[in-house]
């Protein structure tokens, strides 16, 4: 893996700070409320002591990808939910090994939980998942003519970029869902 490719600790952080951030109370992108907030820690704490905020952000990410592909689903191609098997599959080898140390996440899972950022990008910069050039480059990106997506140039090259760019592309909708996606190349 070189430098640059997208390693599970960065995707797992973006998927959860987009999550935390399309929620109802805040851009209402999908249909939770505060689910990765104090409250929803407070739910889910009953039912899962020790690994309630991983099983928040499993929940969340379940009602973030369902929403994105209900919303638009393109074919052979990316998005912050659906990466490439080998991705996927480096996430969730690395899931398990958090959940032995749950404890270790409560300061990540803190600041996510009441961001006093109110937009995606600067939320994303201070957890250290985006660039200034990352927000730069995703002021170039349109939405798409029916308005419902937003393609990313070029094909998806499993970059730490790439990530930013498809993470951030959400918020060129505002308070509209837009799915932002890349074509796979020859993945």
């Amino acid at each position: 893996m070189t430098s640059d490719q997208i390693e599970a600790v960065a995707l797992f952080k973006t998927r959860v700070a987009v999550a935390r951030h399309g929620e109802m109370d805040r851009a209402k992108w999908w249909n939770t409320n505060k689910a990765l907030s104090s409250t929803g820690a407070m739910v889910f704490k009953r039912g899962f002591p020790r690994t309630h905020a991983f099983a928040q952000a499993r929940a969340v990410f379940a009602v973030a990808k369902q929403r994105c592909d209900e919303h638009f689903n393109p074919p052979k191609s990316a998005t912050v939910w659906r990466l490439p098997q080998a991705i996927e599959e480096r996430l969730e080898a690395a899931w398990e090994g958090w959940l032995d140390d749950a404890a270790s996440w409560s300061e990540f899972f803190d600041a996510v939980a009441a961001p006093p950022e109110r937009d995606l990008a600067s939320l994303m910069q201070r957890l250290g998942l985006a660039d200034d050039g990352d927000v730069a480059a995703s002021w170039d990106l349109r939405r798409s003519v029916e308005g419902r997506s937003i393609p990313l140039p070029g094909t998806f090259g499993s970059t730490r970029r790439d990530l930013a760019l498809l993470a951030l592309g959400f918020e060129r909708g505002g308070d509209t869902l837009v799915v932002p996606y890349a074509r796979l190349g020859d993945l």
